[in-house]
């Protein structure tokens, strides 16, 4: 192997130079699979049951509520306490809740009010583990390897997109959603067993912030203090309310734009899946964090967004899905990293909670406004919809930054004299 591959996969790959990264990302791997798993069969049983776009966007809605709701109060408890017990608490709650929705399933019992309950029982778990586990990165890995991990990371994420949806798809053909459901259930056992094999003593754990009154507050008007924070934050809402409602958006694209079966579906979320790895490794190795290179992924994201609406057919969609699930990978990475990296250390999990508020607490909002703008003009709609939230929150990011830097060039400079 020549110096120059060794050193590309060096940069590519090197927060796996960290034992305790190796086994929570081996453990996280498998569970993944696992929720993509049901993320697509729910998502198809929900279209099964109903035929419905509306109900697919309000399903995705009650699972990601009480995230709108309670996502920036997760934040709060993830500062205050041990975030790797509370990750293994909330996972095995996730695992139940997946064993119920299949054993229904199976059984042929289940109900559209019943995936609704469960939905938001899923979501308040979400509501508190996603702040404890974004923020728990840095204490795993450590500033150095903080944007590598959390590239690697997102790249995992889409490899079990490949994976998951795929599976699903030829489960689903042959005996039904419900055992997908019972594997994900199977699933969460991996990522619990490498949470608690994990070496405490190389971890860099932040001191538990005191209670205190007013701690949201706190950090509400931290984040609007600071433009690095702000601006990100408030491109990750537009893009996450409009962009990543793929829960909504790609079934109804594919069985109502396309006419596939859920095979075909499977396919198409396999690819963008395939596309994300790729912009995955490539953010990993040379990828930049800050406002100027999310403004350039997110008209990126947009191109991508109007090839995918545009495409004519299942093969050119599977062809745009790549483009789509490479530009929001790098666009969800720059953002993430952004954030911690400019966060004070006992405002990160107030910080990255309401980073996944805007990621996918916006869903309540965007997830119905997709479900029914697609019932009124068609399944393409939804996607044309996401390309203009892209251009529009990167024009909005291009403004606010030349903005600010143009009142830092109008400040006047003080020269002091002997």
């Amino acid at each position: 192997m020549s110096p120059a591959i060794r050193l590309l996969r060096g940069r590519t790959f090197a927060a796996l130079e960290v034992p305790n990264y190796r086994l929570y990302v081996s453990g996280q791997a498998v569970s993944l699979i696992g929720t993509w798993m049901q993320m697509a069969a729910q998502s198809w049983l929900v279209l099964k049951l109903t035929h419905s776009a509306g109900w697919l966007g309000l399903i995705v809605a009650f699972q990601t509520i009480p995230v709108l709701l309670l996502g920036p109060y997760g934040g709060v408890v993830a500062d205050r306490v041990d975030k790797r017990r509370v990750m293994v608490a909330l996972q095995a709650a996730m695992g139940i809740q997946a064993l119920l929705l299949g054993v229904l399933t199976v059984a042929h019992l289940v109900r559209i009010w019943e995936i609704a309950v469960l939905a938001v029982a899923l979501g308040l778990n979400n509501a508190f583990e996603n702040p404890s586990r974004q923020s728990f990165m840095l204490e795993l890995v450590g500033p150095q390897h903080l944007r590598n991990a959390v590239s690697l990371n997102s790249t995992m994420v889409n490899v079990a997109r490949v994976i998951g949806p795929a599976v699903a798809g030829v489960i689903i053909a042959l005996v039904g959603e419900g055992p997908c459901f019972l594997l994900n259930a199977a699933s969460f056992i991996a990522v619990i067993a490498s949470l608690v094999r994990l070496d405490p003593t190389a971890l860099s754990p932040v001191p538990p912030t005191p209670r205190g009154a007013g701690q949201l507050r706190e950090g509400l008007r931290y984040v609007a203090g600071q433009p690095r924070l702000a601006l990100p934050l408030a491109m990750m809402a537009v893009v996450g309310c409009l962009t990543y409602e793929f829960q909504v958006s790609l079934p109804f694209m594919a069985s109502h734009g396309l006419h596939t079966n859920s095979a075909g579906y499977g396919f198409i979320t396999a690819m963008m899946g395939v596309g994300a790895v790729i912009g995955g490794l490539w953010l990993a190795t040379r990828g930049r964090t800050g406002s100027a290179p999310l403004i350039i992924s997110a008209f990126g994201y947009g191109l991508a967004m109007t090839l995918a609406a545009a495409a004519p057919n299942l093969g050119w969609e599977l062809v745009a899905m790549l483009p789509v699930g490479g530009a929001s990978v790098m666009f969800m990475s720059q953002a993430n990293a952004t954030l911690q990296l400019n966060a004070a250390p006992e405002m990160r999990g107030r910080v990255m909670a309401l980073w996944f508020v805007a990621f996918q607490g916006s869903t309540p909002i965007g997830g119905p406004i997709v479900g029914a703008v697609m019932g009124a003009l068609g399944a393409r709609a939804g996607l044309w919809l996401g390309a203009g939230a892209c251009f529009v929150a990167a024009a909005g990011g291009w403004l606010v930054l030349r903005f600010l830097r143009e009142r830092r060039a109008a400040k006047p400079t003080v020269v002091v004299t002997p």
